[in-house]
């Protein structure tokens, strides 16, 4: 199974989009999967159901920091080389998406009662963040 199937998976298991582009990548990094569940978990919804970044570029992001990120304050190679690549895996996403906030890719403003009405109505979870999500482990994985 790819990266981007596991996380798809687990967005169908009625996770969020953080936590299952993280989930898809936590055995390579030695992390458990239910601590991945748990430090994803508030990513989830454009940050907690906010609207505001898309929660599977986030967990992308994670996924980017736990193969690059630096664990010492003066080692600013690792910290550019992060940058570097979040900054390639966000132009990547914008291309296909044109955006990175979940408002933007989804149309509505799910951190309102009416937004959120909406984007259920629509089905948006399970249409639109569900080729998100496989999308952001798609590129992720290719970055890594």
């Amino acid at each position: 199974m790819t990266k981007a199937e596991r996380a798809a998976a687990t967005f169908q298991e009625g996770f969020s989009c953080s936590q299952a582009v993280l989930t898809a990548f936590s055995d390579d990094f030695g992390l458990d999967r239910d601590v991945a569940l748990r430090i994803s978990q508030a990513l989830g919804g454009g940050l907690a159901h906010l609207g505001e970044a898309c929660g599977a570029v986030t967990g992308a992001f994670m996924v980017i920091g736990l193969k690059h990120g630096r664990t010492r304050a003066e080692d600013l190679a690792a910290r550019d080389k992060t940058y570097a690549v979040m900054q390639e895996f966000a132009r990547k996403f914008r291309d296909l998406h044109c955006s990175l906030t979940c408002r933007c890719l989804l149309g509505c403003d799910i951190g309102t009662a009416e937004g959120m009405k909406a984007a259920l109505e629509k089905n948006l979870f399970q249409t639109l963040c569900l080729h998100y999500v496989k999308d952001a482990a798609e590129i992720v994985d290719a970055l890594l």
